[in-house]
């Protein structure tokens, strides 16, 4: 996407520049069993070996745990009728069809995945359909075993949310509905979880919203094979605090869970408001309960990207990525203030550094929230996300209608053009089973891709190797922490960080590899991006940039320079400003070269010129979640 105005500081860089897999330097990619010895001696956070596949110096896993199928109010009026073992059989790499009639299959299979239908209504919407329910009788339910096309689903949607959120809508409420769709749900992903093969978790959404429409959904994931009887909905309350309650009322009764907020950017600034659902500070007690609940934060997905926003982040040239502007079903505008990710890190930190206590030190994800039981797709196969309604190029607005509407408008009026092909989890985790895969969500060992395979990883310590040590891994656990840990300060000591990714072999080669640093000086927050390794040539002293490696999309055709950019880059790294005295943290951003967004895909098979208001092209990429830094006492 088009950069804003380059960061210009006077900062010194201390880097060992990129070593990528075919010049001699050794992978940071899974450990043999050779190199994992050692490492499980110290690794505590490493469990007895139960697969083939397990390895102390942990496994990438990748994921998708934001999925709707028929059971979710609003994917079976898109058209959905896949249910959870359809979502489940397409995960672990099976054909699933489109309500729009096309095939959908994923090249590489998932190796973990949860089916997240709504809890409101869960299973209602579906028995409406059936004639033989009683609910089918209900006056709304009118025309729910006929619907027709995009505009006739689109309309009825807008009749049943509208129906759901009167009094009335308690008529169709039946418990005896949403427990048998619940159940299902439950036995679906027993049915498919396989240990040291394909991990499916139990789990719903959880669609509360502030009173002005700000998104505060969850999805909630169990770690064991079940669940209590019923999910809590927004039917039983709209306030999240309550959800961590219930939670942690299921913990005490042995259904361990953990909730992950998403499409904060749609939130209006509610998500990561400084006071809770009262009105009041936040306090200690809130923070213990929220972190306790929900240890991570999606950060992409197809209704948008969650890091940073421009207003936000003016100088970091990469935040105009996927932004989507809006309150989620809605056309109401969402104030970025309060909804972005790495502000919530900035603002915990500063709660952290003036009250002692940090609501906001979540790991970061990536997901789909798909609604038609399948991932989102890729930019060249593009499925988008709410079946009929968004299933061809015209009506999303990527392509123009074959008549200009009476007022001269050429594109459809939808906010769907501002959806993405995105996102992936990824975890680091022993090895692919619910335990290990939970477990690495807890200890925030995780990571966000905006759709394609990139691997990340991240160290801090005071007694790190060096990045091309034959021993990297294990000596990197053994000195440091990884992503999602936390460094207490040593005294006159500036802690080092190795940074490293690596490219999707399905995907675009790599541009860059980004630190980005947050901290509080003087009670105010800051933000700095530091380029740390380049495909292009050495970093920048003065701007602390990557050149331009020379990667162009050629929009005709979307073909991309070949021979341009890497399959690795690695970096170690020391902060040239590091005040021992301040709190900061610490994340890794890797952006692939540029590639065509799906918009222009969609234009380039209808044989048109890509939309003039939509970007072209986009940088694919990847985050982890954060390393925190706190000053020695």
């Amino acid at each position: 996407m088009p950069r804003l105005t380059p960061l210009i500081s006077a900062l010194t860089l201390l880097f060992i520049v990129e070593g990528c897999s075919d010049n001699g330097t050794p992978a940071l990619t899974e450990a043999t069993p050779e190199e994992t010895s050692a490492t499980a001696a110290s690794n505590e956070t490493a469990s007895t070996p139960r697969t083939a596949g397990f390895s102390a110096a942990r496994n990438a896993y990748f994921g998708d745990l934001h999925v709707h199928t028929m059971y979710s109010f609003d994917a079976f009026i898109f058209g959905t009728t896949s249910s959870p073992d359809d979502a489940y059989e397409f995960a672990k790499g099976g054909m699933i069809t489109h309500p729009a009639g096309f095939d959908m299959q994923l090249q590489v299979p998932l190796d973990f995945y949860g089916v997240t239908d709504h809890a409101t209504y869960i299973g209602v919407l579906r028995a409406m359909a059936d004639p033989g329910s009683p609910v089918s009788q209900h006056p709304v339910a009118e025309g729910m075993d006929r619907l027709g096309g995009a505009l006739e689903r689109g309309a009825k949607f807008q009749e049943i949310l509208a129906f759901l959120l009167t009094p009335e809508a308690a008529e169709v409420n039946d418990p005896a509905i949403r427990r048998s769709a619940w159940a299902d749900i439950i036995a679906a992903a027993n049915r498919h979880n396989d240990p040291g093969n394909f991990t499916a978790f139990i789990g719903y959404e959880y669609t509360a919203r502030a009173p002005d429409r700000g998104n505060l959904h969850r999805n909630v994931i169990f770690r064991g094979d079940s669940a209590p009887d019923l999910p809590l909905s927004r039917t039983d309350t709209m306030n999240p605090e309550d959800l961590w309650d219930w939670m942690d009322a299921n913990r005490e009764q042995g259904f361990e869970s953990l909730a992950i907020p998403h499409n904060s950017n749609g939130s209006n600034g509610h998500m990561f408001a400084l006071t809770d659902m009262s009105g009041r500070p936040l306090d200690d007690a809130y923070s213990d309960q929220r972190m306790r609940n929900e240890p991570l934060v999606e950060i992409t997905q197809v209704k948008g990207t969650s890091d940073t926003h421009p207003a936000l982040s003016p100088n970091d040239e990469w935040a105009d990525f996927e932004i989507m502007p809006l309150r989620i079903a809605s056309t109401l505008y969402s104030e970025p203030n309060g909804s972005y990710v790495r502000q919530a890190f900035l603002n915990g930190l500063k709660l952290q550094a003036e009250q002692g206590f940090n609501p906001f030190k979540f790991g970061v994800i990536g997901s789909s929230d798909s609604h038609n039981a399948t991932y989102a797709g890729e930019e060249h196969d593009y499925w988008s996300k709410v079946g009929l309604r968004d299933s061809n190029g015209i009506l999303r607005g990527s392509v123009p209608t074959p008549e200009p509407s009476a007022t001269g408008e050429r594109y459809v009026d939808t906010y769907f053009d501002t959806w993405s092909a995105a996102g992936l989890a990824g975890v680091w985790a022993e090895e692919n089973t619910r335990e290990s895969i939970y477990d690495a969500f807890r200890r925030k060992e995780t990571f966000g891709t905006s759709g394609t395979r990139m691997k990340v990883r991240f160290f801090g310590g005071y007694n790190l190797p060096d990045v091309d040590d034959a021993n990297m891994l294990e000596n990197a656990y053994a000195g440091g922490v990884p992503m999602g840990g936390d460094l207490i300060g040593a005294t006159g000591q500036a802690p080092s960080f190795i940074a490293w990714i690596a490219k999707d072999p399905n995907s675009a080669a790599l541009e860059r590899l980004q630190i980005i640093k947050g901290w509080v000086e003087n009670g105010e927050t800051r933000e700095e991006v530091y380029d740390v390794a380049c495909s292009g040539g050495p970093v920048d002293p003065e701007t602390h940039r990557c050149p331009d490696n020379g990667a162009r999309v050629d929009i005709s055709d979307c073909s991309i320079t070949d021979g341009v950019g890497t399959a690795e880059l690695r970096a170690s790294w020391q902060d040239p400003d590091f005040n021992p005295d301040q709190h900061a943290f610490y994340y890794v951003r890797g952006l692939e070269n540029p590639t065509c967004r799906w918009s222009t895909w969609d234009a380039i098979r209808a044989g048109v010129e890509p939309h003039p208001d939509l970007y072209p092209t986009i940088q694919e990429r990847v985050w982890s979640s954060p390393i925190w830094v706190t000053p020695a006492q």
